[in-house]
């Protein structure tokens, strides 16, 4: 056991050249330490590319030195990756990945939620609040998340930071599966999916008959992961009028706009956090980027017009939404339901489950749940999955909403 006060990095010199680390020596007195502290951190480090040229203290620095120093450790950040790959770096901090605490912080209620499952990341902050940075620009109990939420060691697990397990679409698991986001259940289930999990168990060289999550979301590497429709599937302008009617209605619910129709101060979290295409040319680019790799195995018709139907998906959940949405507004405006301070009289859906009735349960659940599956599953290529766990049950939402309303107005409360 190596005493505490002897531990120095050995022979150890980390050398910024042209903003990448350099280590002219390995290994490190670190490993030798923690291969007893944490015996598989050394391991995994060792079994990665970077462990040809770096050390420990290309990542950690070479401050902390001893037990005593500990607090003196560098922490990591998407920073510290870009030294040595800003290209992905830059293409990263541009995409949605890089805005998960945004979309967090835009909850009303976020702040009421225990601190475990925010902060400590037992439930929403397991996956919007991972990455480290300088402790000055956000503290929470001595630790500090960088502010654009998820970084690069999500996909590349530390300590190893793998490039071949972030390519798999199981590295996409974690986080998108499950209630509002079953994209790994629509996938794996689809011909897509059966087809690349099939032929990557009978050998890699079979892997490219069928697209997986990093084929079409981070087409030749590019890691700016984003989608034309966005988490909320909104967009603006809107060409169809009666669409835009529903789309007006759901816009108030999500307190974007208020009961005229005005903007509210809402809109700028949407800017920014990308939420939603807020013009034609916006819309049509992200659009571009999928089509083109769709393109690859499918002729242009094909491609169009499954992506036209899948639109079209989304404007019919709109149809059953808007009408939902405009009866618990009714509910609000006529006092059945009271209205909270500096609340609009329409449902504030990002309030999601914290309220006081079961018709806006329900209404909650139709949105998170059922209208996501509904156009998410869409664009998987899951027809079962839009089917029965979206837009059949979108419907069974829109009839127990209806009841729910007629109970409360004559006053049969539940």
């Amino acid at each position: 056991m190596i005493k505490a006060g002897f531990l120095v990095v050995v022979g150890v010199v980390v050398v910024l050249t042209s903003g990448f680390h350099e280590a002219v020596a390995k290994p490190s007195a670190c490993e030798t330490c923690h291969a007893q502290l944490s015996p598989m951190v050394a391991k995994d480090f060792n079994r990665g590319q970077m462990a040809k040229t770096m050390t420990c203290a290309g990542c950690h620095g070479s401050a902390h030195m001893s037990a005593k120093d500990v607090k003196n450790v560098q922490l990591p950040t998407i920073q510290t990756c870009r030294e040595c790959h800003p290209e992905q770096a830059d293409q990263y901090l541009s995409g949605k990945h890089a805005l998960g605490l945004i979309a967090v912080q835009a909850m009303p209620y976020t702040h009421m939620q225990p601190k475990a499952f925010i902060e400590g990341q037992k439930g929403c902050g397991g996956c919007h609040t991972l990455g480290l940075i300088e402790p000055k620009q956000r503290k929470t109990e001595g630790r500090a998340y960088y502010p654009y939420g998820m970084d690069c060691q999500s996909c590349h697990t530390r300590h190893a930071f793998s490039k071949a397990e972030a390519s798999e679409p199981e590295a996409c698991m974690t986080c998108h599966m499950g209630f509002d986001h079953a994209q790994w259940e629509m996938w794996s289930g689809s011909k897509h999916g059966v087809t690349y999990l099939v032929n990557r168990a009978i050998g890699p060289k079979n892997k490219d008959r069928a697209p997986k999550c990093q084929t079409c979301h981070m087409s030749g590497g590019n890691h700016r992961a984003f989608s034309a429709w966005g988490f909320l599937a909104v967009r603006l302008p809107e060409d169809d009028a009666e669409w835009m009617r529903y789309r007006t209605t759901i816009l108030k619910g999500l307190g974007v706009l208020d009961i005229a129709g005005k903007p509210t101060p809402r809109l700028d979290l949407v800017k920014a956090g990308k939420v939603a295409r807020l013009s034609k040319e916006e819309f049509q680019a992200e659009r571009k980027r999928f089509t083109d790799v769709c393109m690859r195995c499918h002729s242009a018709t094909f491609v169009k017009e499954n992506m036209k139907n899948a639109d079209l998906m989304i404007r019919e959940a709109d149809k059953l939404f808007a009408e939902a949405i405009e009866i618990v507004a009714g509910l609000y405006r006529d006092g059945f339901i009271k209205k909270r301070p500096a609340y609009p009289a329409y449902p504030d859906l990002l309030t999601f489950y914290e309220v006081n009735t079961k018709v806006e349960q329900v209404l909650y659940e139709m949105f998170m749940d059922h209208r996501m599956k509904t156009f998410q599953a869409a664009f998987h290529i899951n027809y079962d999955f839009s089917t029965w766990y979206g837009y059949a049950k979108m419907k069974k939402d829109l009839v127990e909403i209806r009841e729910l309303a007629e109970q409360m107005r004559a006053g049969q409360k539940r």
